[in-house]
């Protein structure tokens, strides 16, 4: 399987966390493979100290871990949404930080991580949508210690609503009938 055809759908919650990222790992980039503008913007540990650019930011490690949580493959419409809800479920991103990183993302990322206007209006729409879930910060969940539970538990221990990510998946795939990963999110 080509990164790109990767996917686990939010109906695989028996699926384990472990099991869930060997599959990624066998598809995904390394963290030396990712462009450094990615690793600037979503990393903290590029971050200054005591002052953070954009909310939510995570390591790869925690941001694959996450892309599973929330059912969501590698393509850039993927990656929209999995930043998106990641930096609203903080409940801290203003419109210009939205802004600001919808455009960065769409303008200084390189191929295949360039959002193109698709991406960037599911990116929004997932900003909001974090913001409204009850869900605790996805940047602050400890997964490294859940690896052999199931993404089902692992999203109920952290409030995750998937019948609210399921409706939005519905009407995604609705508006996007020509995007790829808006087509595949529901089985």
């Amino acid at each position: 399987m080509n990164w790109d055809a990767w996917h686990v759908p939010l109906s695989q919650g028996d699926l384990t966390l472990r099991a869930g990222l060997a599959s990624l790992t066998a598809v995904g980039a390394r963290q030396q493979e990712i462009p450094l503008m990615v690793r600037l913007l979503e990393n903290p540990k590029y971050s200054l100290p005591g002052m953070t650019l954009f909310h939510g930011a995570v390591d790869l490690a925690a941001h694959d871990r996450i892309h599973l949580l929330l059912g969501r493959g590698l393509l850039a419409a993927d990656e929209a949404f999995t930043i998106g809800f990641t930096m609203g479920s903080t409940k801290h991103v203003s419109r210009t930080e939205e802004w600001l990183f919808g455009w960065l993302a769409s303008h200084l990322y390189p191929p295949p991580y360039t959002f193109d206007a698709t991406a960037v209006r599911i990116f929004n729409d997932a900003v909001r949508l974090g913001g409204i879930s009850g869900c605790r910060p996805l940047n602050r969940i400890d997964l490294d210690r859940q690896l052999d539970r199931s993404l089902a538990e692992i999203r109920e221990q952290a409030g995750l609503e998937t019948d609210l990510l399921g409706a939005c998946y519905r009407i995604e795939k609705q508006r996007y009938p020509d995007s790829v990963a808006s087509q595949r999110l529901l089985d």
